[in-house]
């Protein structure tokens, strides 16, 4: 479903409800589904940061700023 390359051309609203989702019902954290994806977590954070959204470390939500 992801990979690097995706992550970088997917538009930036459908990506982080993308995050959003697997991380709410199939993951624990984000970093648990950057794992399992092999996703470069820094670049995809950074990505989803520069559109003006942050890991809400608590609720494991990306979230608009």
């Amino acid at each position: 479903m992801l990979d690097q390359q995706r992550v970088q051309q997917m538009d930036i609203n459908i990506l982080v409800s993308i995050v959003n989702m697997q991380i709410r019902n199939e993951f624990s954290s984000f970093t648990e589904l950057c794992r399992f994806y092999e996703l470069n977590q820094s670049q995809l954070s950074q990505r989803l940061e520069s559109a003006g959204y942050q890991l809400q470390t608590k609720q494991q939500q990306f979230t608009a700023a």
